[in-house]
């Protein structure tokens, strides 16, 4: 009786959240009432006894507050100093900077579609600098998108290479990367060299090879492109040229003390620098490089930049982690996960079909939501526990399943930077994702078995 209530709890909160209900409140208000099922009918408690308050209905909320903490003061912290960052160097015209250079290259080749395809594998290069998706896309909106209409690419495709130059959320100021690499008990440095980077570079090539014939196919069919409004971005001040080695700093620090990194180079130093630390020191760099050029008085003021976009990732992405965290535990105390992965286990099913399963769950998810962060943050507490069952390293299910939650958040017509591109070049988002849906699948495609044979 309890796993039939869970299944409804769990299909309600899908289509609340589809129908745009606030999902945080629906993930915790789904994770509490598969608890309240499970003290009823006594197949579980929301805590241990050694952790618990003394009362089982009391427990629901303490573990709401045990999750926060924990959340708030690890992977929250990182979210947050990394939400900041990328906000603060927008704001300072760092990450303009960086976008001009990168795509300077780009000029000296003729062939369009040539250059399109460049431009996918620059712009996925710079979403490790810049973690936001919507903010890269709008930066390339300004700058790659004028090379490529001029160069006699339709303003579909360029906009449909654009709206997935950050499908694949790479590196270690990647939210998601981050809450991999802590649920894989892998430093984020770790994570990206050792298992991101080989699959991310195959799914790249394929990603732009396919951007390539497709856009081409598609343009060909649709032979009116007319003429292009473009919109030339508002620029009083132009960054400084060595501001676009600002937003390098972070992954440079975490890179060069990384401990793989110091034993392959035989350096003795026992120092080691987290993804916050580096965060924090590349903005005291940028402070003093804009007490330059502003003084200190504007710079004490625009620091509150930093701050704000801090509070906002707490309100929007660690709350939603929280809720993530308490609505997969809701499973977990049913006995409904179990069930499955019993199920699986007698089915004889796979670790390969296993993770091909999860992933499908997420990349449905994605698109129906609209969101890379919210489906991965929901199921990403729950994988140590299904991999360990089958018999697999955590990593190997949520390499794939990070990767998926980004690719597929790039065929949704409702997801942000989908719908702020769209909106720049005048398009309809649903158009564009026609643009985009094959790329995408190709790349979920080699991204999964890539995983497969890096992961397992």
């Amino acid at each position: 009786m309890v796993t039939i209530f869970s299944l409804v709890v769990i299909f309600s909160v899908g289509t609340l959240i589809y129908k745009k209900f606030n999902p945080q409140t629906t993930l915790l208000l789904g994770g509490l009432l598969m608890m309240a099922a499970a003290i009823i009918s006594n197949t579980g408690n929301p805590l241990p006894e050694s952790a618990s308050s003394g009362n089982a209905w009391l427990d629901m909320f303490t573990f709401i507050k045990v999750t926060t903490s924990k959340t708030v003061a690890g992977l929250g912290l990182i979210i947050m100093a990394v939400g900041g960052f990328a906000k603060y160097m927008d704001h300072i015209g760092a990450s303009r900077a960086l976008v001009n250079i990168a795509l300077k290259p780009l000029g000296y080749f003729k062939s369009p579609y040539l250059v399109m395809a460049m431009g996918y594998i620059i712009g996925q290069l710079l979403n490790i600098f810049i973690p936001s998706a919507s903010g890269l896309g709008l930066l390339l909106m300004v700058t790659l998108y004028p090379i490529l209409v001029r160069l006699g690419v339709s303003k579909m495709s360029a906009v449909a290479v654009i709206a997935t130059t950050a499908c694949l959320d790479l590196g270690p100021a990647s939210g998601n990367a981050n809450l991999a690499a802590k649920t894989a008990d892998l430093s984020v440095t770790d994570y990206f060299l050792n298992y991101q980077l080989p699959v991310a570079i195959a799914t790249m090539i394929t990603i732009a090879v396919l951007h390539f014939f497709v856009q081409q196919w598609f343009d060909r069919r649709d032979t009116d492109k007319g003429p292009v409004d473009i919109q030339e971005e508002e620029i009083t001040v132009a960054p400084p040229k060595l501001y676009a080695l600002l937003p390098m700093i972070p992954l440079a620090l975490i890179m060069a003390f990384s401990p793989m990194v110091l034993e392959a180079l035989n350096i003795d130093i026992n120092v080691n620098i987290d993804v916050v630390t580096a965060m924090f020191i590349s903005i005291a760099v940028a402070m003093i490089c804009e007490g330059q050029r502003h003084g200190a008085r504007n710079v004490f003021k625009d620091i509150f930049v930093y701050f704000d976009s801090m509070g906002k990732q707490f309100a929007r992405v660690v709350t939603l982690v929280i809720a993530g965290q308490v609505f997969a535990h809701g499973m977990k105390v049913t006995g409904l996960l179990d069930s499955v992965i019993d199920f699986a286990i007698s089915a004889n099913i796979s670790p390969s079909l296993m993770i091909i399963m999860m992933v499908l769950i997420i990349t449905l998810a994605a698109i129906l939501m609209g969101s890379g962060n919210a489906p991965f943050f929901s199921f990403a507490a729950m994988v140590p526990d299904i991999a360990n069952k089958v018999g697999i390293n955590a990593v190997a299910m949520l390499m794939p399943m990070q990767l998926a939650s980004g690719i597929a958040r790039s065929m949704s017509p409702i997801t942000g930077a989908i719908v702020a591109v769209a909106g720049v070049a005048d398009v309809s988002p649903f158009e564009l994702v026609k643009r985009t849906a094959i790329p995408m699948i190709g790349a979920l495609i080699v991204s999964t078995a890539a995983s497969l044979i890096v992961g397992l």
